[in-house]
C-alpha cells in the first residue's frame, strides 16, 4: 500500500520555451485561487485564461432585467455560472432562480461549484434541459419575472480540446453541446453532399468561400481521407481558401483562413445542435412563461442569431405579446472587449411583456 511517505511526487507538465501553449500546460490559468496574479496578467493583456469563463455585459444585462428581491427568474444557459451568480446577488437570498443547461458534463461541474458556494435548492434550481423546452421549466417554477439567454458557447467548452469546439486545438471533431447525445460533426459531414454542405456554410455562417470549402471537404471524404479531428478539417479549409486566393498577400490569406475556419466550425456546431430551431422555439414560448411586466434579455454572438431574435421580437410586439422591445442592439464597451476579446461580437436585445 502506498503511503504519503512513499507516494511518488507528481511533477507538473513541462513545456517547450518560456510560455505554455496547450490547454494542459496552462496549469496556473486553471487554478485562479492559487495564482491570482497570473490570472490578472492574462486578462490585462486582453486574453481569457484557460479554463475560465468571464461573463459578458453583466452590467448591461442587470440594468435590462432590473431584478428585485423576491422575484422568480430563469437563466436559460447556466454555463459556468457567471451570470447566474450576479442574478442571485440581486435576489439577495429571496425569490428563486431556475437555471438550465443542455451540456450534461458542464452542468454537473457548475452545480457542484455553486452548491459548495452556498447556493441552496431553495434559491436555485438547476435542470438538465435544452432551452427549447422552457415551458417544462415554467410548469415547475414559473411564470418568471425575468429571463436571460446567453447564446454564446462557454469558454470552458472552447478551451477543452476533447470537446472539439476550437479549430486551433487538436481534438476530435465533435462540437456537440451535450456530448452524451446526438451525432458528432465528423459523423454529420459523412451524411452531407456538396450542395448541402455549401448551403449549411452560407445559411449558418455567411461563409464567402462556402463552395470551395464544401468541394474540398467532399473530395477528401470521397478519397477516404479522414476528416475526424479539428485540425484535419481546419487544414482542408486552409487549402480551399488558399487555393481560391491565388495572388493575394500572405497576411490577407492568413486572416481570411482564420475567419473561414471559425465560420466553418460555427456552421457545423449550429447544425448538429439544431441551435436555430431551439432559439426559435424559445423565443416563441417566452411571452407565455413571463409574468405581466416580465423582462427578457437575449445575448447573441453572430448575425444569424441576432436576425432571428430581432425578427421574432418584432413579430411578438406586433401581436401584442410584448409591450416594449429594444429598438436597437446594445454592444459591450471598448474596455470590456479589451479585457475579454470573446465579448467583441456580443449583441444584447431585450423585451418586456
Amino acid at each position: 500500500m502506498e503511503t504519503a511517505e512513499n507516494t511518488p511526487h507528481k511533477r507538473r507538465p513541462h513545456y517547450r520555451g518560456t510560455h505554455p501553449h496547450t490547454y494542459a500546460e496552462k496549469y496556473k490559468e486553471q487554478n485562479p485561487e492559487k495564482y491570482p496574479e497570473e490570472i490578472e496578467k492574462v486578462i490585462s493583456k486582453g486574453s481569457t485564461p484557460a479554463g475560465m469563463h468571464i461573463p459578458i455585459m453583466v452590467n448591461e444585462i442587470l440594468e435590462v432585467l432590473s431584478i428585485r428581491p423576491g422575484e422568480s427568474g430563469l437563466d436559460c444557459t447556466l454555463g459556468y455560472g457567471g451570470h447566474t451568480r450576479k442574478m442571485l446577488e440581486c435576489l439577495a437570498g429571496t425569490g428563486h432562480l431556475t437555471a438550465l443547461d443542455v451540456d450534461s458534463e458542464n452542468i454537473v461541474r457548475t452545480e457542484k461549484m455553486l452548491r459548495e458556494e452556498g447556493h441552496t435548492k431553495e434559491e436555485l434550481s438547476i435542470l438538465h434541459l435544452n432551452f427549447r423546452d422552457v415551458q417544462k421549466a415554467a410548469e415547475r417554477f414559473g411564470p418568471f419575472d425575468f429571463v436571460l439567454a446567453d447564446l454564446g458557447v462557454s469558454s470552458m467548452q472552447i478551451d477543452e480540446p476533447e470537446r472539439g469546439f476550437s479549430w486551433k486545438r487538436e481534438g476530435p471533431l465533435d462540437l456537440r453541446l451535450d456530448p452524451a447525445r446526438g451525432e458528432t460533426a465528423a459523423e454529420r459531414l459523412k451524411t452531407l453532399d456538396r450542395d448541402e454542405l455549401t448551403g449549411l456554410l452560407i445559411d449558418n455562417a455567411d461563409e464567402p468561400y462556402a463552395e470551395e470549402i464544401a468541394a474540398k471537404v467532399m473530395s477528401a471524404l470521397r478519397k477516404k481521407k479522414p476528416v475526424e479531428t479539428t485540425t484535419q478539417l481546419a487544414d482542408l479549409v486552409r487549402e480551399a481558401v488558399t487555393g481560391a486566393m491565388t495572388g493575394c498577400k500572405k497576411e490577407e490569406i492568413e486572416e481570411t483562413v482564420r475567419k473561414s475556419c471559425s465560420r466553418t466550425f460555427q456552421a457545423l456546431r449550429i447544425d448538429i445542435n439544431q441551435e436555430y430551431e431551439s432559439l426559435s422555439s424559445l423565443l416563441d414560448a417566452l411571452p407565455d412563461v413571463l409574468n405581466p411586466g416580465g423582462r427578457v434579455a437575449i445575448l447573441t454572438f453572430h448575425s444569424g442569431e441576432d436576425r432571428i431574435v430581432k425578427k421574432q421580437f418584432k413579430e411578438a410586439f406586433r401581436e401584442g405579446r410584448y409591450q416594449r422591445i429594444a429598438s436597437d442592439v446594445t454592444r459591450p464597451t471598448g474596455e470590456e472587449c479589451h479585457r475579454n476579446p470573446r465579448a467583441k461580437s456580443a449583441k444584447l436585445r431585450w423585451a418586456i411583456r
